[in-house]
């Protein structure tokens, strides 16, 4: 399978901030969601991407022993300045050529390593502020949690049932979930605006 680019409950806990190696385990596509933004209702494909961070260990409560992880939602599109675009060339250290900007198969990014710059922002949750190449030198331990890929066009009851509850919540909130036999809007062109940084997904 591949996914093309063009609450409560969640096993995610806060690592503290600072810069760290990373390992992508997931990538979940969430379908179309609906926010507002500016006063302006946006209807956007999205797709989250996470990381274990497997030198940084959960000490206590029910996931003692297990890596920590971070997430950062994406517009699912390659736009020159859509972040996913950004981060994504970023990780891999060059530029898309123009073959593969006409589709990027996300699924290649999963198990590879790279730094990642947390943050927390002003509600004290985790924010990834930057995603790069492994420095040359920079060893990153094996991968411990199994990887995950969801494509909501290609429904997977048994992966989806293996998520966490807070993506879960998200996916049937989808127009592709909620309207599986409709043609939707895949949000391939980005909404009237510079940036998606500070989109509130």
């Amino acid at each position: 399978m591949s996914l093309i680019a063009k609450e409560s409950g969640s096993n995610f806990k806060n690592v503290n901030p600072g810069s760290y190696t990373g390992r992508c385990i997931w990538v979940v596509d969430i379908g179309t969601q609906h926010s507002e933004f500016q006063g302006e209702k946006l209807a956007i494909r999205q797709v989250v991407i996470s990381w274990e961070l497997p030198t940084e260990k959960i000490f206590e409560g029910e996931y003692a022993g297990m890596p920590y992880m971070v997430s950062k939602f994406y517009r699912n599109s390659l736009h020159e300045k859509a972040n996913l675009r950004k981060d994504l060339e970023a990780w891999r250290g060059k530029e898309f050529t123009a073959e593969e900007l006409k589709g990027f198969d996300l699924t290649k990014v999963l198990g590879a390593p790279c730094m990642l710059s947390v943050i927390h922002n002003d509600k004290g949750r985790t924010k990834i502020n930057g995603v790069i190449a492994l420095p040359k030198g920079i060893i990153v331990p094996e991968q411990i949690n199994p990887s995950i890929f969801f494509d909501i066009d290609k429904f997977d009851q048994d992966i989806f049932n293996s998520l966490a509850p807070w993506l879960q919540k998200m996916i049937m909130a989808s127009d592709e979930y909620k309207y599986p036999n409709q043609d939707v809007d895949k949000g391939d062109e980005p909404p009237p605006i510079e940036d998606d940084s500070e989109i509130p997904f």
